[in-house]
């Protein structure tokens, strides 16, 4: 059996392993560990939010596995989070197709800011949200 063959032959088997993206697999499970940590989820509820396994969420976020998709999209909702977002993080999605930044996204990603500051700003903008949200709803209907 050739390289390629066994390569191709792992491709259609589904096996998703970071040795398929060594570069997109890493970053991607530290930025779901770090979006987890902002959370303040264990990596037990979070797979549980999520719907996958705490092992394979765990070989996820230490780059030992490429999630699909489709799991990326059910992390994302977990952590409130775009899919588009976790889509360019894990090298699915090009950048530049990427629409303009979003609030949350500034906010996590603000050096001058720290751990505490962010999760702090991330909960008072929620809550506007929240507030705004229910305020257009009891007007609406």
């Amino acid at each position: 059996m050739t390289r390629e063959t066994a390569s191709s032959d792992k491709a259609a088997s589904g096996d998703d392993t970071a040795s398929d993206n060594k570069s997109a697999a890493p970053d991607i499970g530290e930025f779901i560990r770090e979006q987890r940590q902002l959370a303040e989820m264990s990596l037990r509820r979070l797979a549980d939010v999520a719907g996958v396994s705490n092992p394979y969420l765990s070989q996820v976020e230490r780059g030992l596995r490429k999630p699909s998709a489709q799991i990326l999209q059910q992390l994302a909702k977990a952590l409130q989070v775009s899919a588009e977002t976790m889509y360019i993080r894990a090298g699915m999605l090009d950048e530049d197709a990427k629409a303009e930044p979003t609030l949350e996204s500034a906010i996590r990603h603000a050096p001058e800011l720290n751990e505490e500051q962010r999760k702090a700003l991330l909960s008072v903008y929620r809550s506007f949200l929240a507030t705004n949200a229910g305020e257009s709803d009891a007007a609406g209907g």
